[in-house]
């Protein structure tokens, strides 16, 4: 039988046996899965030291500890709750936050939810073979930090499809564990999950801009009027932060690394590869990628689901209490268009617009981050700036998904997209360098690969070169 002990929970467990069997069952199949497509040849042999969340309170969240990954207490925690709480935007509002699920916003409801979980184990899978290429124990013990969390938000998903949508919901978490990121026959449902992450610049990439998308849904997902949904997704967010923030500084530090192979090449970017650093223009490339998957995770530009999705309460803005109006009944959005060749803006219904709302809070949050990577160049005396490419470039959802556009967003033909695709996006010669570069994985505490800089601090008021990844004897 579980116990608290092996599932750190504040959802009463043990008062609940039908949730418990369920569990019970569903808890070796994830172990199985951890063990096959969790971070590969470090399962039984090292020790790390890990946040682990024992409670919501601030004594119990954040509780560090080496441990062997496979032995890390996946649990199971909702924010507390708001007393009297009541729905807080769309047709419902005022009325009193669900503790259940409403039999005629069940579908939706979990198809959010399927959606949102199936995420957590994806970028798991991405990222299973990046410790054999790690560029210091630092950073290894980073990426096994954002493994075991998404693991845990996975928990979360699973443990609200078999509490609140009965066999439905226990089929659809047997079936979180059963798609795999890149599977031919069976692969995650959101594209950007089923794409290779090989490298530690495609992960830091990843983790600045897929993650933050992850972020943003979250928070629109926490304005939910079915409670517990809204509850867990508020305390995921609390974990989410530091998937950003390793995203964020490891993107700085490379950057960081670069602009001294610069200065000590004279500022010829170029030079740069050739002492076994990483160009800004291959910076540049890889975050165009990503940022443009990660723009398509928000869905169509004008979505009836999304209108729905609002009006029923199921799912808000982004900070929705920062907003005025909480219906937008006759509200309208200015958004930009394609349409016959060319680009005009369009008043949109708010409420079918509610994807892009969300996408634009998306973007400002995105370049704010770049802000702080571009304060880093300027501390170097470095002119090279890094930007955000336009919403239009590389999409492949959307109505831009049919059309070619420049990282300015200008209007291109098919025949120069092709011709001009390899200077916006990484190549494969890109790939193969990084991957040259990375080849022997860095192992020794307080040593660092040659481009990427040592972080200003260590984790938990540790220093920099302690032995965060231990092997055991």
């Amino acid at each position: 039988m579980i116990s608290s002990e092996q599932i750190p929970n504040n959802v009463d467990l043990a008062s609940n046996k039908r949730l418990q069997r369920a569990l019970e069952h569903w808890q070796p199949r994830y172990l199985d899965w951890w063990r096959e497509m969790g971070p590969q040849d470090f399962q039984d042999h090292h020790q790390v030291y890990l946040r682990t969340a024992i409670s919501v309170d601030a004594d119990g969240w954040a509780h560090f500890d080496f441990v062997k990954l496979p032995e890390y207490r996946w649990g199971i925690f909702l924010a507390e709750p708001v007393k009297d709480r009541v729905i807080g935007h769309g047709d419902l509002m005022g009325k009193p936050a669900w503790q259940e699920v409403p039999g005629e916003f069940r579908n939706q409801l979990r198809r959010l939810i399927v959606t949102q979980g199936d995420t957590e184990p994806a970028s798991v899978e991405q990222q299973r073979k990046l410790g054999s290429k790690c560029p210091s124990l630092y950073d290894l013990r980073n990426l096994f930090q954002v493994n075991v969390e998404e693991g845990r938000h996975l928990w979360s998903m699973a443990y609200l499809l078999h509490s609140y949508f009965g066999r439905d919901g226990r089929d659809e978490a047997e079936d979180l564990l059963a798609r795999t990121s890149g599977n031919a026959d069976k692969p995650r449902i959101l594209e950007a999950f089923n794409e290779p992450i090989d490298n530690w610049l495609d992960f830091f990439m990843f983790t600045m801009f897929t993650d933050r998308d992850g972020k943003s849904q979250l928070m629109s997902l926490s304005e939910s009027a079915l409670d517990p949904l809204a509850r867990t997704t508020r305390f995921m967010l609390t974990e989410e932060a530091h998937h950003m923030f390793v995203g964020e500084t490891g993107m700085s530090r490379i950057i960081e690394r670069t602009c001294q192979l610069m200065k000590a090449a004279g500022g010829v970017a170029e030079d740069v590869r050739r002492q076994g650093g990483i160009d800004l223009p291959m910076i540049q490339r890889h975050l165009n990628f990503w940022f443009s998957r990660s723009l398509d995770l928000h869905g169509s530009e004008i979505s009836s689901n999304a209108a729905s999705y609002f009006s029923n309460g199921l799912k808000g803005r982004a900070r929705e209490e920062t907003f005025q109006d909480h219906t937008v009944v006759d509200t309208y959005y200015d958004m930009e268009v394609f349409e016959g060749g060319q680009l005009r803006r369009q008043e949109v219904l708010m409420r079918k617009a509610m994807n892009e709302v969300l996408r634009d809070w998306y973007v400002g949050d995105c370049q704010a981050g770049l802000d702080r990577w571009n304060k880093v160049l300027e501390n170097y005396g470095l002119s090279d700036r890094l930007y955000l490419p336009d919403k239009k470039f590389g999409r492949g959802i959307g109505i831009y998904s049919e059309f070619h556009f420049t990282p300015q967003g200008e209007s291109i033909s098919a025949e120069q997209w092709e011709r001009k695709r390899q200077e916006w996006l990484p190549s494969v010669e890109d790939k193969e360098y990084l991957l040259s570069i990375m080849v022997e994985p860095i192992f020794e505490p307080g040593v660092f690969a040659n481009y990427i800089a040592p972080p200003r601090r260590g984790i938990n008021r540790l220093p920099v070169n302690h032995e965060y990844v231990r092997t055991e004897a």
